[in-house]
């Protein structure tokens, strides 16, 4: 996330691998085009999925649309065209009757987009099952709710700002959507839906981040039909997610930094580099700096102010992947020595990386339907990264969109006997180990792992794709020899930008 709730589980994967523009996700395939494959009730025709990676070869699929509609259980209103692509097994012999479903990040990121950044995790798992994408409601080529209003930026800074931009983006989009009805619940319902028109009896769920609710809400409603749970980077269904990210990310934080003050390379060139951070964020707070930096994407010289906003945007983006995250301690001594060049140039790049990634309507319709009662102002709060500037403007901005329906028992823990693997990070800094741990405590046949040095999304972390592809052939997590995991090892701390000693 930079300033916005739950960001999707590969943000940072999508913020740096932005700018592969090859062909758009689900275009068709040459070659092979007239061919059409049929499962279920849904005729699907070959398709193209562009890979994030750079020189990546595109992801063979099949594709289709189904129609369901806009409010289910109304007729005669307006339908949404829900973007599904499958990738059938390679084994067409004697395939897996129950495939794997993909729930994507955020909320706001397209499952169809996002998946072929970790088609390599699902290697193994593709030999005998197929993988279905449903871009969820408001995302991707689901009647996507994108804002292009101006003055985006303003929304993670200054409540009246962040309003009067929402505002906005409610007149744009409500000519084409109902925005009550872009929440979880109405995306569960599109799920199943999809589930009975390709003819499986049982399905399995793999959720990331945002995507871990999903699962979980879809399960609560049709457990008869769930066959095994990955939760990667969960958020526990009993969670309200207003308040949670200052506390979450500062404790990231501290965890990372400790790196620093235990290698002499480090602490001896950077101090204390949560100390210098905060500094940094007074400073900015006080007096905002006029800063000239060269454009990621034009590599043109630009001048603008940088703010503690941007600072702590940039932070907390970093700090999803302990890789990149190492470099903070670099860039925090930087901006503490009044040299704001890269800080500035790499949030900036984020900033709009993200942009393009996510569907900020969604994503609001969303947060404001289930969450906005948790969005309250906390004193501890005050001195940390974020402070409460993020959760007063995502309270002034769920004041005025439009709420749908949040089911009763929609904050219920997820409890029962189905195979459920919990994945979890060290250091991630918006669904800590903490949460893995609650998740699994009412769910006597799940197992819960937490990965050594890890931030945020961690299926694909060292062992970690082969335990996965173990657990969805067998649907059985306790049975799994971790101990491969152990080899997984923390990241130096970088002390330049060639490494990590001075």
């Amino acid at each position: 996330m930079t300033t916005r709730p739950l960001m999707l589980a590969l943000a940072i994967a999508a913020t740096l691998l932005a700018g592969c523009k090859q062909q758009p996700a689900g275009a068709p395939a040459g070659g092979d085009a007239g061919k059409l494959r049929t499962l279920g009730s849904l005729q699907f025709k070959p398709c193209s999925l562009v890979s994030p990676l750079p020189n990546g070869e595109p992801l063979e699929a099949q594709c289709t649309t189904l129609s369901v509609p806009e409010e289910h259980g109304k007729q005669g209103g307006r339908t949404i065209a829900l973007n599904i692509a499958w990738i059938p097994p390679r084994n067409t012999s004697d395939p897996a009757a129950d495939p794997v479903f993909f729930l994507a990040g955020g909320p706001g990121q397209a499952a169809v987009a996002t998946f072929p950044g970790l088609a390599p995790v699902f290697k193994d798992v593709m030999k005998d099952r197929g993988v279905v994408l449903v871009d969820q409601r408001g995302t991707g080529k689901s009647n996507p709710l994108n804002c292009k209003s101006e003055g985006s930026e303003q929304n993670g800074s200054d409540p009246a700002a962040a309003r009067a931009w929402i505002e906005g983006c409610i007149a744009e989009l409500s000519a084409k959507a109902d925005l009550r009805r872009y929440t979880t619940t109405d995306a569960v319902a599109d799920l199943e839906a999809v589930r009975k028109a390709i003819g499986a009896d049982t399905i399995n769920l793999v959720g990331v981040s945002y995507g871990t609710r999903m699962a979980q809400q879809y399960a609560l409603r049709h457990p008869q039909h769930v066959r095994t749970i990955t939760l990667d980077s969960p958020v526990p269904n009993t969670l309200g997610l207003g308040n949670i990210f200052a506390g979450n990310l500062d404790s990231a934080l501290q965890a990372q930094f400790a790196l620093c003050k235990e290698s002499p390379a480090c602490k001896a060139r950077m101090g204390d580099p949560r100390a210098e951070l905060q500094s940094v964020l007074t400073r900015l707070r006080a007096n905002p700096v006029e800063v000239t930096y060269r454009d990621g994407s034009t590599g043109e010289e630009v001048t603008e102010t940088i703010t503690a906003d941007h600072v702590a945007g940039l932070v907390r983006m970093y700090a999803y992947m302990p890789a990149v995250g190492a470099l903070l301690p670099q860039l925090i001594r930087e901006a503490s020595q009044g040299r704001y060049a890269n800080l500035m140039a790499l949030a900036k790049m984020m900033q709009g990386d993200l942009a393009e990634s996510m569907s900020m309507g969604m994503q609001m319709s969303v947060i404001c339907t289930e969450d906005a009662d948790s969005m309250v102002v906390r004193a501890e709060d005050a001195d940390t990264v974020l402070g409460n500037r993020m959760v007063e403007s995502m309270a002034a901005m769920c004041e005025a969109w439009p709420k749908g329906d949040k089911p009763a028992d929609f904050n219920t823990a997820l409890k029962g006997e189905l195979p459920v693997l919990v994945l979890t990070g060290e250091f991630d800094p918006v669904t800590p180990p903490k949460y893995g741990e609650e998740v699994a405590k009412g769910l006597p046949k799940s197992r819960w792992l937490d990965l050594k040095g890890q931030g945020h999304n961690v299926i694909g972390a060292g062992c970690m794709p082969k335990l996965f592809a173990q657990f969805i052939e067998k649907a059985d997590a306790k049975a799994l020899d971790a101990k491969c995991l152990d080899k997984l090892a923390y990241v130096p701390p970088f002390t330049s930008y060639n490494g990590w000693e001075p």
